[in-house]
């Protein structure tokens, strides 16, 4: 590396190091001036310059989705135990914190992952491994009013991908999609269309008869060949439909284990519900027999493919060969490192913004993951190219990837709340964190709004071996200079 080239990258290095110190100052005083704090189960967050983060409750069983009733209670699915309510201080910003123990809703060991509620606040839904139901819901007293009705049946036996995520539209009145994986990490079962495994539907729950919807017969086809695509996500501007993938573990090439860096996870488009037509609607994504390249470098035979092309696992034949992989399958609109594990998504207000809870690896000898990230978005669309490395921009992260999993906070559910402050469930330590801004809005942040982060989207998207939170030096475009300048140098 040239001299220049060494000095500038000390410099850079020096100033993210010192706004390292000042993001940790300033999340330590604004826990100071809060009334009371819950001190994390594990080591502080780290948190991007601009952004606060406080655990508001904790003692959870095994939290994963969240969201807020029409009356402010934070209502949890404790997996393995039924759906629960918080009820919250009024205090604002990051000071706001859990009252009280949480208050059983509905008690329900079954219930794991998914959960709803409809536009008036007057009908909640969940789902388990084999079914969705939906309850009558008083938010004043948070209360179920009624006993549950069987809405989507028929989702198979507690083996493999075993959580159902459920997202109601709001730019299609009405329409409840469900998202389903694969049985075990390559399910034949995937290749049949008839099966309904990896698949993600849309079901009309207005027009519910006594009997319920099969899920494997019934409702509109969005996607197949797809592993577990456990996030999914209606964009507010344009009504987009987008999901994140847990791709395949074990990933072998022509006899060689590439599993560590290959394949990627997948943020995958899958069209509209508001009559507008796109060709990907309802088409096969790739799994089990291809996925989207990430550390091309180390793909044998990769015949020149760049990150998110498609490629097939194996050995390539007559059949399943690299070519039918690209020709006969949707890609990828962005890809992400192998095994993040991407386990929600969550537009912003104005669909500038996704935010994705990357839950982290397990299969991997150095961890990967356990962050909450955000994606930049213009008019329905990432605005990264598909081919991208540095597609997100890191928020909050664990301080020390070495630690991980066992002692690590684990993204799992995002809920906005009618503040506009985002709450995130960790499962692994039984606790919520609340994720905001200094200043501004937090439902109206994106990486080019003028409110943190302040990056254009160019940060990269891989931890590093430390697991920080992407840095940045306090000043609007700030981000966007440190690391134009940081991927200006030469690669030795």
């Amino acid at each position: 590396m040239p001299e220049f080239n060494k000095s500038l990258l000390a410099g850079l290095l020096l100033i993210a190091s010192e706004v390292h110190g000042q993001s940790v100052a300033t999340s330590a005083a604004s826990a100071a001036a809060c009334s009371s704090t819950i001190t994390p189960k594990n080591a502080q967050p780290s948190v991007a310059p601009g952004w606060t983060v406080q655990v508001i409750a904790s003692g959870l069983k095994d939290p994963r989705g969240i969201i807020f009733d029409s009356s402010g209670h934070l209502l949890v699915v404790q997996q393995g135990h039924g759906i629960s309510s918080l009820s919250l201080t009024n205090d604002a910003g990051a000071c706001v914190r859990a009252e009280g123990a949480p208050k059983d809703i509905i008690v329900d060991s079954e219930l794991n992952h998914g959960i709803e509620l409809s536009p008036d606040g007057k009908t909640l839904y969940a789902s388990s491994t084999q079914a969705v139901y939906s309850w009558d819901y008083d938010a004043a007293e948070t209360r179920n009013t009624s006993e549950p009705k069987e809405l989507i049946g028929q989702m198979g036996a507690a083996n493999g991908h075993v959580t159902r995520t459920i997202l109601l539209l709001r730019k299609t009145e009405g329409m409840l999609l469900v998202s389903r994986g694969s049985q075990s990490n390559l399910d034949v079962a995937a290749q049949d269309i008839s099966t309904g495994v990896s698949t993600i539907k849309a079901f009309n729950v207005t027009n519910v008869t006594d009997s319920a919807y099969s899920h494997p017969r019934d409702g509109l086809l969005l996607g197949w060949g797809l592993r577990n695509s456990v996030g999914i996500a209606e964009d507010p501007a344009t009504g987009a439909i987008y999901s994140v993938e847990n791709s395949v573990d074990e990933f072998t090439r022509e006899g060689q284990n590439i599993h560590q860096n290959n394949p990627g996870e997948e943020l995958n488009f899958h069209g509209y519900l508001n009559g507008t037509s796109v060709e990907e609607q309802g088409q096969n994504y790739g799994y089990p027999s291809c996925f989207a390249a990430w550390n091309v470098s180390s793909i044998p035979s990769n015949g020149g493919v760049q990150v998110g092309t498609q490629v097939a696992i194996g050995d390539q034949n007559a059949t399943i060969n690299d070519t039918f992989c690209r020709q006969e399958h949707v890609a990828p609109r962005l890809t992400f490192p192998a095994h993040m594990a991407p386990l929600d998504m969550k537009f912003n207000s104005n669909g500038t913004a996704a935010w994705v809870t990357f839950h982290g690896s397990w299969d991997r000898t150095e961890p990967i993951g356990y962050k909450l990230s955000v994606i930049q978005f213009v008019n329905g669309s990432p605005v990264a190219a598909a081919n991208s490395t540095t597609s997100t921009v890191d928020v909050v992260s664990n301080a020390d990837l070495s630690k991980c999993p066992d002692d690590c906070f684990r993204p799992v559910g995002l809920a906005w709340d009618s503040q506009g402050r985002l709450f995130m469930s960790s499962d692994s330590t039984g606790e919520i964190y609340v994720v905001v801004p200094t200043h501004g809005n937090a439902n109206e942040a994106s990486p080019s709004s003028g409110l943190p982060p302040s990056a254009t989207g160019t940060a990269p998207s891989a931890a590093s071996s430390t697991g920080s939170a992407v840095r940045g030096y306090g000043k609007a475009g700030s981000w966007t200079a440190l690391f134009a300048a940081l991927l200006a140098l030469p690669l030795i």
